[in-house]
């Protein structure tokens, strides 16, 4: 009797556990879908169309950036304009300004010169001549490097002034890439990437042909077919450069011995 009254009374107590278990896991789901609906606000997560995807929010940030270069030009240009007016200067120093200007790269400048054209590869590229292994995508794209190459090739053929894309260099301007994208001045373009200089276009066009890193990049160009045109003007207007011009460095911090 002993043992019939254990084996029977075995799967009763062992049921209790259970519905308790049962009853905390629909427990728990309940808090789960009470919390989701909080934090969704009756929305769907995942397709809300006021979130923005992150390349949309660069494209924001950067025509931002560009209507704010256009009112600091403007602004810039009548406090020029002013103090041109009421400075009490002599010919000889308002000559010695306006060069000062030209050579800053704060003023349109106009001249003969050309224009570099440089632009990624196909993606489908594969090898155009013998002996050549197939393509890396790395070896498809234009790099940083290919573009401060002739950004400092110009300047070493005697370039006056450099525009990139629609924006002018000047003393503190950096070209700088991430991936395949140039950031330039707090504004960000992609391929193909124009560079334009006034200069002699001779003098230019022969700085181009010494560069060794473009001789490199002539290489995959012939290879993989990267994007490289030069292209001359007889006439060519850069404009003058909207940005700020405030230099930002760094300080030692004083310390005590």
């Amino acid at each position: 009797m002993s043992n019939s009254d254990d084996s029977s009374a075995g799967p009763r107590r062992r049921a209790r556990p259970v519905r308790l278990l049962t009853a905390a896991v629909f427990a728990l789901a309940g808090l789960l879908f009470v919390t989701s609906f909080n934090t969704s606000k009756g929305t769907n997560i995942r397709t809300d169309a006021s979130l923005l995807k992150l390349s949309d929010l660069i494209k924001e940030r950067s025509q931002d950036n560009a209507e704010l270069e256009q009112s600091t030009g403007a602004a810039r240009r009548r406090v020029d304009a002013l103090a041109d007016r009421d400075d009490g200067s002599t010919t000889a120093q308002d000559a010695k300004l306006a060069a000062l200007r030209a050579a800053s790269g704060t003023e349109e400048l106009s001249g003969k010169g050309l224009t570099v054209t440089l632009n990624d590869a196909p993606p489908n590229a594969t090898a155009r001549i013998p002996n050549v292994p197939e393509p890396q995508p790395n070896d498809l794209v234009i790099h940083q490097q290919d573009l401060q190459a002739v950004v400092n090739a110009l300047w070493q053929g005697g370039a006056e002034g450099i525009q990139v894309m629609d924006q002018r260099l000047i003393s503190t301007s950096a070209v700088r890439c991430v991936g395949n994208t140039l950031i330039l001045q707090g504004r960000v373009y992609s391929p193909p990437y124009k560079i334009s200089a006034v200069g002699d276009p001779v003098a230019l066009k022969k700085a181009l042909a010494a560069s060794p890193a473009l001789q490199n990049y002539q290489a995959y160009v012939n290879a993989y077919g990267l994007g490289w045109k030069v292209d001359e003007h007889k006439a060519l207007t850069l404009p003058a450069y909207s940005g700020t011009v405030d230099l930002h460095y760094a300080k030692p911090v004083a310390t005590t011995p």
